[in-house]
């Protein structure tokens, strides 16, 4: 009997698991790796893909959609998801717009007021998921449509435009530091942050806590509630500073900005190997899930492909990613199960 259940896990573990399992221990390095062969396969097409121009415009919408990803990782790895990210990006580049062309505060103070304004937004989802028990879809659902239409009330169906905005303060969407582009700068700085937080302290080490096992978690002390209100709250902080940028980059702004930007995000989550069930991830593979889908966009364009397969992809890639972490979890769940009756 006990050499038939030692023999169990070896016949559950073929080539095509170990791959599987491999593929989803690795994610980064796989992500890094099938972008160097696009790029490659790419440019034999359409050789412009590798131009330093093309590279900084794909390198930084690609930080905005990154710096968003790395609060919705910490979310997601919780167990939870936040769908009103593109209405808080949205509402916020176009406060911030709007407090500039209308001469309220100067640009420093207008974007730390957007960034702050992120953070209220943030807290609310936090709030009402942490404090009111609402599943996070429920309520991220619903203040997606509260967040969007503040934004068409403030909008009135106007516009802000470029020449409304004070001089050169677009400039910084096209500034680089030895040849970065600034914007890259900030999302390498949030996710080196991000990914410390995560893996070194004690709240990094309760965010994944929660995420495994929130009844477990909660014996051991660890607030759970807290710990959700706290990756909501980033989660909007996040979002506010993308939503400045977005403004920054785009310049024209009205109460449509961002739209269908969330799923980019949760796209970019789960194709850089955070677990849709909670519980593992990192925001680096988050970030460089944002870059792959950046470069396929771009790659989409520049070969002159319907954007159809653009959207398609994003849900494509949405089913594949929790289809893996479903086939791992079970798999996992199964070799868990042998040990124990050895």
């Amino acid at each position: 009997m006990s050499e038939a259940v030692a023999t169990a896990p070896a016949s559950t573990t073929g080539p095509l698991s170990r791959l599987l399992g491999a593929a989803a221990r690795q994610r980064e390095l796989s992500l890094l790796l099938v972008l160097l062969l696009m790029g490659v396969l790419v440019a034999v097409r359409a050789p412009q893909v590798l131009s330093a121009t093309n590279l900084t415009d794909v390198s930084v919408l690609a930080a905005i959609i990154a710096i968003a990803a790395v609060g919705e990782a910490m979310v997601v790895i919780t167990r939870n998801v936040d769908l009103s990210v593109e209405a808080v990006i949205g509402l916020v580049a176009f406060a911030v717009a709007s407090v500039l062309s209308n001469h309220i505060l100067p640009a420093p103070a207008a974007m730390a007021f957007g960034i702050g304004l992120g953070l209220v937004l943030g807290m609310i989802n936090g709030v009402v998921v942490a404090v009111f028990r609402v599943p996070s879809i429920v309520a991220t659902l619903g203040t997606l449509s509260v967040y969007r239409g503040i934004d068409f009330l403030l909008a009135g169906g106007k516009q802000v435009t470029l020449t409304g905005l004070p001089a050169g303060y677009t400039n910084a969407a096209r500034a680089t530091v030895i040849g970065i582009p600034v914007f890259v700068l900030i999302a390498l700085a949030i996710v080196a942050v991000s990914a410390v937080v995560l893996r070194q302290t004690r709240f990094g080490r309760s965010v994944y806590a929660v995420g495994s096992n929130p009844e477990a978690a909660e014996i051991l002390g660890i607030r759970t509630g807290l710990v959700t209100f706290v990756v909501f709250s980033v989660c909007g902080l996040l979002s506010g500073i993308a939503g400045v940028l977005w403004g920054i980059l785009f310049g024209t702004i009205n109460a449509t900005a961002a739209t269908g930007v969330t799923l980019q995000v949760i796209a970019a989550v789960v194709v850089g190997g955070v677990n849709i069930f909670g519980g593992s991830g990192s925001v680096v593979g988050a970030a460089l899930g944002a870059l792959f889908l950046g470069f396929i966009s771009n790659a989409l364009i520049l070969l002159r492909l319907s954007q159809f397969w653009l959207q398609a992809l994003y849900g494509v890639v949405i089913l594949i990613a929790v289809a893996l972490d479903a086939f791992l979890l079970r798999r996992f769940q199964r070799s868990a199960t042998a040990r124990r009756r050895r």
